[in-house]
């Protein structure tokens, strides 16, 4: 009975979509974190009698037709790149971006990776690092007897040198953005990569034309609404649970069929 067939099809989908929810709700916490989707659509149909379709000898055309569907199918799981809040910490090196664009990060194999996570530290050397030690793009160095690290809207870093009471410009903290964000590919670890889909990186400067301000002693948070995926939670429970009942019943009728014939 193809009905058991398209109530699968239905249950792998709604365990697609409990999949992708768990994982929004599992980064509550994790800063930078962008949700996803999950997005179907319908398998292809079995024309029984094609709308439109002549019906008699006379002319008369079909008003509906007679289409049996086989399903459904995951298309995609399409991420949201909406503006996070930001979350003030009031550490030096805690920077978040206010609007487009992405932080650049020098991997160790020569590329380059894209993250919105801000939580900068310094390194042996005084780099300015993520949490991997990957050094952020510019790289920045701070010098070791410096204090004061100060980073402007604009993503330029001043510190304070001993026996001086100017600040002084040690780096300028780029901002990459991206034509279509949405179609970067995730990497783990807060951070993404280039792909055709997303076009190539644009570098600029923050605060700059078509780029975000940087945001110091702050860091963006996930743009996970609890509320709202917890009801995409409960209803795509529900739409499983319905797709079992069908499963169970196209078995319940097949039986009774069978009885009938023996």
């Amino acid at each position: 009975m193809q009905a058991l067939h398209t109530a699968a099809t239905g249950m792998a989908a709604q365990e697609l979509n409990v999949q992708v929810i768990s994982n929004n709700i599992a980064n509550l916490r994790t800063t930078g974190f962008k949700k996803q989707t999950a997005a179907f659509q319908d398998l292809i149909y079995e024309h029984v009698r094609r709308v439109g379709a002549q019906a008699s000898d006379q002319g008369t055309i079909l008003p509906v037709g007679v289409d049996i569907g086989g399903g459904v199918k995951t298309v995609g799981t399409p991420r949201s790149m909406t503006q996070g809040t930001l979350s003030q910490t009031g550490n030096d090196l805690d920077l978040a971006i206010s609007g487009e664009g992405f932080f650049k990060i020098l991997m160790p194999d020569g590329t380059y990776q894209y993250t919105r996570d801000g939580t900068f530290q310094m390194d042996n050397q005084g780099r300015v690092v993520t949490a991997q030690g990957n050094p952020v793009q510019p790289t920045i160095t701070i010098p070791n007897n410096a204090s004061g690290i100060s980073v402007s809207e604009q993503g330029q870093v001043s510190v304070t040198l001993p026996g001086s009471s100017t600040s002084s410009i040690v780096g300028q903290i780029g901002v990459t953005r991206f034509i279509n964000k949405a179609g970067l590919q995730p990497v783990g670890s807060n951070q993404f990569t280039e792909t055709p889909s997303s076009g190539p990186p644009q570098d600029g400067t923050a605060n700059g034309e078509g780029y975000g301000k940087i945001t110091q002693g702050s860091l963006e948070q996930a743009n996970v609404d609890v509320v709202s995926e917890m009801s995409d939670l409960i209803a795509a429970q529900r739409a499983y649970e319905m797709n079992a009942k069908v499963i169970s019943a196209a078995d319940q009728m097949m039986q009774s069929t069978t009885a009938l014939f023996r």
